[in-house]
């Protein structure tokens, strides 16, 4: 008996939209600090605070988009959303300061929040029930691409033009992934006329319980993953070697990618523990050798390490979330984690870019590999007494 088909040009399509606006946000997340530094005079602080504050609106935004999406339809709180976020990529060559950029950041990150909510929607509907582990690896891998693609085309266009350039371009990628959008299907039980809409802020419908431990464990290393994702390119600037910089996340991505089958089943045939300890170790030492970078090489060694560590770490974290709840509560605990690590890195951002002010990179960095070992403290006190049912999706 043959398969039903996966490769449908729906899936096609919302594999496409996801990652063109993954893209999107990447560029912007390693390209917007140093604009912020260098053309706006910002601080460290400052420059933290423009993915802070993107993140915020798009945690808050997401706690409710979910019954958005019941209510009026993936595919139309899909086009939606990406024509918010759209507007949002034409308006940054004319923001002139500071605070009108922050502005517009929270305004783009309502976009960002409610298209990765209905992108998530509309690619489990399309996924056949005897494919979704395969298909949900496959739709996870565009935004691994993006993660890749993203800081690399927008350090390198930064580097050769200006950020003025790299905004066109963000423009240009968010135009094409709402183009891809119309081209979906729209679902067989859209409810957008099943009456008026009513918003339901109930605890329940916000947060899922059981996810809560392993969420606020993820979010505790968030904080230092913000490090990387906000100031890497900054701290490369500061060792010369700006040019490579975008190849920090070329490597990371790689080594996320080529390592996640064999960390699966290690997690499956070993349990979580055997595999998080590591992982942690690992994160850290490659924080350590970031903080001792002086030149390209051991930039890029430090960049597969880290991969190779919080690429392990974080989807068993979300593993564990999701194993915890009922099977009617599984999305909510897949929203729940993502909020919560969202606001970590949020929240990190700012933080760490206070942090650097005072610090300097490289005692930031070495800083955050000491807090990440502490962070197997935390993991302990959430395991004690679990069981190890936890797996990795196949």
């Amino acid at each position: 008996m043959s398969k039903p088909a996966l490769w449908t040009k729906d899936f096609i399509g919302i594999s496409l939209t996801n990652f063109f606006l993954f893209m999107t946000f990447y560029f912007l997340l390693v390209t917007l600090p140093v604009y912020v530094l260098n053309e706006l005079n910002g601080t460290e602080s400052e420059a933290g605070l423009a993915t802070t504050v993107f993140l915020i609106s798009a945690i808050l935004i997401r706690f409710i988009s979910g019954q958005w999406v019941e209510h009026f339809g993936k595919k139309n709180v899909l086009v939606v959303s990406l024509i918010i976020f759209l507007i949002a990529s034409i308006l940054y060559p004319f923001m002139s300061g500071l605070m009108p950029l922050l502005v517009l950041r929270f305004f783009h990150g309502i976009g960002f929040g409610m298209a990765t909510t209905a992108a998530g929607a509309v690619v489990a509907e399309i996924i056949p029930n005897s494919r979704r582990g395969e298909g949900m690896g496959y739709y996870v891998m565009s935004m691994n691409l993006a993660m890749a693609i993203g800081p690399f085309a927008g350090l390198a266009i930064m580097n050769k033009w200006d950020i003025r350039a790299g905004f066109t371009v963000c423009a240009a990628v968010a135009f094409i992934a709402l183009a891809i959008s119309f081209s979906l299907k729209k679902e067989k039980a859209a409810r957008e006329t099943a009456g008026k809409f009513k918003l339901d802020l109930s605890p329940g419908n916000l947060i899922e319980k059981s996810a809560l431990p392993i969420a606020l464990t993820g979010t505790f290393f968030a904080v230092v993953y913000s490090a990387i994702l906000s100031f890497v390119s900054v701290y490369a600037e500061e060792l010369h070697i700006g040019a490579v910089s975008g190849f920090f996340f070329v490597v990371y991505a790689i080594v996320i990618v080529l390592s996640r089958p064999f960390t699966g089943r290690w997690f499956d045939r070993y349990g979580a523990n055997v595999i998080v300890y590591p992982s942690i170790v690992l994160f850290a030492a490659g924080l350590l050798l970031l903080s001792q970078a002086g030149g390209a090489g051991l930039f890029l060694i430090a960049a597969g390490v880290i991969g190779l560590g919080w690429g392990t770490l974080f989807p068993g974290f979300q593993t564990i979330a999701i194993s915890r709840a009922r099977p009617e509560k599984k999305a909510l605990a897949t929203a729940t984690f993502l909020s919560l690590f969202d606001l970590g890195i949020g929240f990190g951002s700012f933080v760490m870019g206070a942090a650097a002010a005072g610090l300097g990179f490289k005692m930031l960095y070495a800083a955050c590999a000491v807090y990440v070992l502490a962070g197997m403290i935390v993991y302990y006190f959430v395991q004690k007494n679990k069981t190890e049912l936890e797996r990795f999706p196949q």
